[in-house]
């Protein structure tokens, strides 16, 4: 098979979830030997994180912004080479295409109602895009791919999909999030001076209920002898700063520490300094975090809702992510109790092996032969 693959962002240097799981899964897929061949078509960028062999080729394309590059010069490449399926992994796809199209719909966010605008205008505009072209793009697709069972039954609902045309493959998390034998301290205080912290990966996206968590946060400091401070990524000063404000709680700011963007290697040191994880989302359509941690031996913290706890599992450490107290009591029960804490360790570990990105591509390859048998 000549199978293309859209993974537009992997170049950027500031990657998150959906270049992640392109990422990983392509490098699953360059692994095997089995006759096919792949063209990973991308924007250029300064990480060149993939390399072409045998049987990839990295296809370059340049357009001026998403849309057109997604619109204009996605189908004419996809012409250009003759491939026989196209697969575009996050989210949207062209209105044309020349051959079977496959897409990843990582979730259907931007179709349900809204409580807040994006923050930031490229994620409004991201906003307006979606809801433009997935409802129209839904009915030429040979198969939709989503990451969970709640979002399957989700899109399945608002979209009327039909049941065979839709499926749920999970994600993976990379190898190097493991349970590592020394910290590697000269990392951990490129961000924060100790380890034993509380690590909460947020980002101005309303979902990932960070004002919530820091209300949080401010109970905990109030009951804890530890007193733990607070590692916060990708979340800027002014931004906490107006939250603080907003929660009356400008006190704590002392206890916190905001680097912003966290590289994806760092981030495996400081889940293994970490002393628990907090994920307490308003809405996830998978949430690797939660198994990168895992793998990494910290005890996790997130959401009961959504499809936070198919993928934590029944033995996970779960919380109502509206109500601050929860998710604080949850963190002092990590601090005064160690057998629940060794008990979460333990169980997040052989949770996290439930999930690779190697299963991810095989799954892949068995959706492609049966679009193309």
């Amino acid at each position: 098979m000549k199978i293309a693959i859209e993974a537009q962002r992997i170049f950027r240097p500031n990657k998150h979830g959906m270049d992640f799981v392109a990422l990983e899964t392509i490098r699953e897929l360059q692994k095997r030997n089995d006759g096919n061949q792949y063209y990973v078509i991308v924007a250029p960028g300064e990480d060149r994180c993939l390399e072409n062999s045998a049987n990839l080729s990295i296809i370059e394309v340049k357009y001026p912004t998403y849309p057109l590059w997604e619109q204009i010069g996605l189908p004419q490449a996809i012409k250009r080479l003759g491939v026989d399926l196209l697969h575009c992994t996050s989210n949207t796809a062209p209105l044309w295409c020349p051959v079977p199209l496959v897409l990843t719909l990582h979730d259907i966010i931007y179709l349900e109602p809204r409580q807040h605008r994006s923050p930031s205008l490229y994620q409004e505009m991201g906003w307006f895009y979606r809801r433009l072209v997935v409802p129209h793009i839904i009915k030429k697709c040979k198969k939709i791919i989503t990451v969970s069972h709640f979002e399957c039954n989700c899109i399945q609902q608002a979209l009327k999909i039909p049941v065979d045309q839709i499926t749920t493959v999970y994600n993976g998390y990379s190898a190097h999030f493991r349970i590592q034998k020394e910290t590697d301290m000269a990392i951990v205080q490129k961000y924060i001076p100790e380890k034993d912290f509380l690590f909460f990966l947020g980002n101005t996206d309303p979902k990932k209920n960070a004002a919530r968590t820091l209300k949080a946060y401010s109970i905990y400091l109030q009951q804890s002898i530890k007193k733990r401070p607070l590692l916060i990524a990708d979340l800027k000063e002014e931004y906490i700063d107006n939250l603080l404000q907003l929660e009356g709680i400008t006190n704590i700011k002392s206890y916190l520490y905001y680097p912003g963007y966290i590289s994806n290697q760092d981030l495996a040191i400081l889940y293994n300094a970490a002393f628990a994880f907090l994920y307490p989302s308003l809405r996830e359509s998978f949430g690797i975090p939660i198994i990168e941690a895992m793998a990494s031996g910290t005890p996790v913290i997130t959401g009961n809702i959504s499809a936070m706890p198919e993928v934590a599992g029944s033995g996970a450490l779960t919380i109502d992510p509206y109500k601050p107290e929860e998710i604080a009591n949850a963190l002092l029960a990590l601090e005064t109790d160690n057998n629940l804490y060794k008990q979460q360790q333990n169980y997040g570990l052989e949770r996290a092996r439930q999930f690779s990105w190697e299963k991810t591509a095989c799954e892949l390859i068995n959706i492609y032969k049966e679009i193309l048998s």
